[in-house]
């Protein structure tokens, strides 16, 4: 009991140090407000005191002042007009350096209520604190609140942040429907102003300046913000302004800065602007022209759910206004929102011009008549062509780009109704003139490809100051999943007779066309799956994304282009088939079962197919979307395809063209073509994709015909392959590293019986071979198979790296590379050992030791030659092609960047390798053999080893994987060695030398200088005295590491 006693009480001291030094920690950290200022606050906040209100104790607003008057990432501007006085300078040279960047800065300010002093409140205010941070960005946001401590200036290239540390009253006005209000002082450092107007920030484009800029201190700030009561329709903006109370002639004042924000998340959204809405809704559902009985609409219990999900992340793309027909003005103007200079120089095409919505609120209700409906709230936001859509999505200022909307959505027509209010909003919804109608469709057609889709239009139909705006999201099949799959959205085809003859024109009769059919297999419906889920699989085989050039490759090194296709349907199947999905398989007709192909006609076995391409690149620009339909013929793996663009031309343009299909350019004919499932040593595996107009020459919307190849692409069956090829390579690995070490052991016995001999086995050699097994050991890479292994998809090597297998796989490798390496050290101690003992027994005649020096500089000048030679013919190779550099990931995760030097050198390092028998064939001339050095087994076996890579890596695809990343170390296919004349060279020069190793055992070398002979002229010279083989004592003893060499010398001259 006393040691349980005992144990207790230290466990209650050592939680009580715990928990007090947990305090100390956050006693640091904390900070205290200090309410120093009051006085100051009272006499310049006075205006606001005098139309406070009284403030209520029990008032629920007073307790979530902290929450609700916070808020992130609102607008800030300044009305210089050109000579006032800015609040900070901004360090443009990012920009001015790339031309190619067209973003503009944002002038965003979050604020944050940091303390609320009830305790020292008066009849109409309560004192608060506050901490605000400002700045202009290019890319940032400023979402978390900095230390409140000190505040400070900062600026680099690209971004400069205020942060003010304010304290002051919260009070609440009658006017205007009633309002909060914050009326605060505020001290930080601001940067130091320079007398010159023209030029203030002279010092931003010194040197240097980063992060230390002249900052100067500064108490005489007055920041005032209004919040509506309420948060609704017509009541959502903050407004705010923060003034310099220093004079002007004071190098530290500054212009008023106006702030725009409004009421975030934490505030709750009251409905009730049915006067508002009835406005634009009234009567329900309106007759939106824009929407025809062919598109059929969801009309699920989820549509607010559906709604967020399709609009969280993702923005939607302005329609042209096609149909306009008006003045300039009128047909560019963008609906209820402003119009600026980007969206004037777009003419109505309004390219890269984006919408966001933002703060998206239900409320499902039930009337009178036991009718539901559901009550939404947004705001729409612009994304200009400039700026960034991530970073204009979390923005949160009220301006002429954003509209606030609210409005209703019935199951019984599936339309959502909103009435959008645009700018500063009076109470009365005097702003409030625009008619929103938005749906989520369920049918899809080559016309019809938008997920969610409206429209603006103007209240005032007979005094309309804009033409009926449309706008949409693209369906991405990625997307189809959740509630709204389980509303069965469907694709109809209309396309398919004008496929079919793009089919007959480009697949004429031909000898070649009839073996293709029968010898080469394409991806296709494997029967032996469920047919659902075997098309899933299909679509997943037929999508690309992947990078492509131009066909045939010109020979000025042109950009890559990404190519971006998806499958939307193929055959019945609409999107992908999840298992998890809970779908009516009786939904798909008959002939969705497992059909017998060999009943089938050729017209049955084709598929049709619909997906949407996207041609990344400036060379593509009139391709940023071209939807396709038409045939997949599995047979020969080609689509036959009719394309509708989406053109962003002007909208005169566009409304003279009387042939456009919704706005969009169906004269557009597509022939895709995929590589086979087999033979890829035959054929190369890459795709090939031709689009051409049937518009006329001289037609605006015409264009050039295209043809592009893709970099080589693998099907989802080949790409398993890559992922077990890891495994395979393995076990490869292993076989042939137990091969080696079972030579060198080999060899190691040989020379026990054959002590003699031991000493005209060139070190170099082994020191060949122990560098090769020590390279595995520094990299942590395969050294056998580094050039299979390498070619790892990058994406999956993580996985692979860390799959049991492989692991185990790794280490094994690793073992046996260790194994190898110390056998091979253990040999060559062998042969230095009985050097020295041969040298113990002819002192006074070093020079008939056998000695690697002359051995090793031949060795050297022989490779140094040839890597000259490579570097000279890789040269001549790539010389149309501009100088490149490297860059691969060690097994550790860090990047490194090798030049093209360095990378030939690597390589070259390998066929150092495979010659390994170079040095002992020089040696073997050199000392004038007259013994066998090495066993037949061990210089066969370990050429055999080293010429396993090349066979394998022969007989596997001849083709560069695509998923090859060359930022992983060793060699780059692409380059000299590995090719397949390398695979065919290396290996038959590897033979011969180890043939002369064999015919320099065999004939010694007095018989090959007699045997070599032409007439008169010897190939080799006569045997020399020099390295005449000495007289040696055949015991094993003499070779243990333990034997004193003095002693064994003292004793044969003893015996003698």
């Amino acid at each position: 009991m006393s040691f349980i006693t005992v144990s207790l009480f230290i466990f209650v001291i050592f939680l009580s140090l715990c928990i007090g030094s947990d305090s100390r920690v956050r006693n640091q950290h904390s900070v205290s407000y200090n309410y120093d200022r009051i006085d100051e606050v009272n006499k310049k906040c006075a205006f606001v005191l005098e139309s406070a209100s009284e403030l209520k104790p029990d008032d629920s607003r007073l307790y979530t002042i902290t929450e609700e008057l916070s808020f992130l990432n609102g607008d800030w501007w300044q009305e210089l007009n050109g000579a006032g006085a800015p609040l900070m300078p901004f360090d443009d040279r990012d920009l001015s350096r790339s031309s190619s960047n067209l973003q503009s800065p944002l002038n965003l300010v979050s604020f944050w209520v940091t303390d609320v002093n009830r305790s020292q409140r008066s009849r109409n205010s309560i004192l608060v604190s506050g901490f605000l941070q400002m700045g202009i960005t290019l890319e940032g946001l400023f979402m978390e609140k900095p230390y409140e401590r000190s505040p400070r200036f900062d600026i680099w290239p690209g971004q400069s942040q205020l942060s003010v540390k304010f304290q002051g009253i919260y009070a609440e006005w009658e006017k205007n429907h009633g309002e909060r209000v914050l009326c605060l002082v505020g001290s930080t450092v601001l940067p130091s102003r320079q007398p010159d107007s023209a030029n203030p920030w002279g010092w931003v484009k010194e040197f240097g300046y980063t992060n230390q800029p002249l900052l100067t201190q500064d108490d005489q700030i007055l920041l005032l913000l209004r919040y509506p009561r309420k948060l609704t329709l017509t009541s959502r903006a903050i407004w705010g302004s923060m003034k310099s109370l220093n004079p002007k002639s004071n190098l530290k004042y500054f212009d008023e800065v106006h702030i725009s924000s409004w009421l975030g998340t934490s505030a709750n959204y009251e409905f009730g602007s049915e006067n508002v809405v009835s406005k634009a809704c009234d009567p329900y559902p309106y007759k939106d022209s824009s929407i025809n009985g062919d598109i059929d609409i969801y009309k699920g219990l989820d549509f607010c759910v559906i709604l967020e999900r399709f609009t969280r992340e993702a923005a939607l793309s302005v329609v042209p206004n096609w149909k306009c027909n008006g003045t300039d003005d009128f047909c560019s103007k963008l609906g209820p929102f402003a119009s600026d200079k980007e969206i004037n120089a777009t003419d109505g095409s309004f390219k890269n011009v984006k919408l966001v919505l933002q703060d998206v609120r239900c409320e499902k209700t039930t009337l009178q008549d036991n009718a539901d409906f559901t009550r939404v709230s947004s705001v729409f936001r612009v994304v200009l062509p400039s700026e960034n859509q991530f970073t204009v999505a979390q923005r949160t200022g009220v301006n002429n780009m954003t509209l606030s909307a609210e409005g209703i959505w019935k199951s019984s027509s599936g339309q959502l109704c909103m009435v959008g209010c645009s700018g500063i909003v009076a109470a009365a919804g005097n702003a409030c003139d625009s008619r929103i109608c938005l749906y989520v469709p369920l049918s899809f057609s080559i016309k019809q490809r938008s997920i969610l889709m409206g429209t603006f239009s103007s209240i005032e139909g007979n005094t309309r100051s804009y033409f009926p705006l449309a706008f949409e999201k693209p369906v991405r099949p990625s997307e189809l999943w959740d509630q709204y799959t389980a509303s069965h959205p469907y694709y109809k085809y209309s396309k398919i007779d004008a496929a079919g003859a793009v089919l007959e024109k480009n697949e004429p009769f031909s000898i070649g066309t009839v073996i293709k059919k029968s010898l080469l297999k394409f991806p296709k419906v494997d029967y032996m799956e469920q047919y659902i889920s075997s098309l899933s699989l299909l679509s997943e085989d037929l999508t690309l994304h992947i990078s492509a050039v131009p066909d045939p490759f010109p020979n000025s090194v042109l950009p890559k282009t990404d190519v971006q296709m998806e499958i939307l349907s193929i055959g019945p199947l609409f999107g992908h088939y999840w298992p998890t999905e809970n779908i009516s398989l009786s939904s798909f007709n008959n002939e969705n079962s497992h059909p017998d192909t060999a009943e089938y006609t050729e017209k049955q076995l084709l598929l049709n197919v619909s997906a949407q391409l996207n041609l990344v690149g400036k060379e593509y620009s009139n391709f940023s979307a071209l939807f396709v339909e038409g045939i997949y013929d599995p047979r020969v793996g080609k689509m036959y395809l009719i394309g509708c663009r989406d053109v962003r031309a002007s909208w005169k343009i566009l409304y003279e063209s009387m042939d456009l299909e919704a706005g969009l350019d169906c004269l557009v004919e597509l022939v895709i073509s995929y590589p086979p499932t087999i033979a890829r040593w035959l054929v190369n595996p890459t795709a090939r994709i031709s689009i051409s107009s049937q518009r006329n020459e001289d037609d605006p919307l015409y264009f050039t015909p295209l043809k592009i190849q893709t970099f080589p692409i693998m099907y989802r069956k080949q790409r398993e392959d890559i992922l077990s090829r890891r495994g395979v390579e393995g076990i490869l690995c292993i076989l042939t590293l137990t091969v080696a070490i079972s030579c060198i052991f080999s060899q190691l016995l040989f020379i026990r019986d054959n002590v003699d001999s031991v000493p005209y086995i060139s070190l170099v050699m082994l020191g060949v071979q122990a560098i090769g097994y020590s390279l595995p050991l520094i990299t942590g890479a395969e050294a056998l198979f580094k050039k299979a292994d390498m070619e790892v998809y990058e994406s999956q090597s993580y996985d692979l790296q860390n799959s049991r297998s492989t692991r185990v796989f790794d280490y094994a490798v690793k073992l046996l590379v260790l194994v190898a390496f110390s056998v091979t050290l253990r040999l060559c101690q062998k042969v230095w050992r009985s050097r020295i003992r041969l040298l113990t027994r002819t002192p006074l005649e070093p020079h008939r030791v056998p000695s690697d020096k002359q051995v090793f500089l031949t060795t050297l000048i022989i490779h140094l030659i040839g890597f000259i030679l490579v570097l000279i013919v890789h040269y001549v190779n790539t010389s149309h092609k501009p100088l490149q550099t490297d860059r691969f990931i060690d097994s550790t995760g860090y990047s490194h960047t090798l030049r093209e030097w360095e990378i030939v050198l690597e390589e070259y390092l390998g066929l150092v390798q495979d010659f390994y028998l170079l040095p002992q064939i020089i040696g073997n001339l050199v000392w004038r053999i007259q013994c066998k050095p090495l066993r037949k087994l061990y210089y066969i076996g370990i050429t055999l080893v080293r010429l396993l890579p090349h066979i394998y890596d022969y007989m596997r695809s001849p083709f560069r994987n695509p998923y090859f990343s060359q930022e992983y170390e060793f060699a780059n296919p692409q380059l000299d060695f590995y090719s397949k004349f390398g695979d065919i060279a290396i290996p038959l020069m590897a033979v011969l030398l180890a043939f002369v190793v064999y015919a320099q055992q065999r004939w010694n070398t007095d018989m090959l200088s007699q045997t070599l002979t032409l007439g008169r002229v010897k190939l080799l010279p006569l045997g020399s005295k020099v390295y005449e083989k000495l007289p040696s004592m055949s015991i094993e003893a003499e070779l243990a590491s333990g034997v004193n060499t003095s002693a064994t010398y003292e004793k044969e001259h003893g015996e003698e």
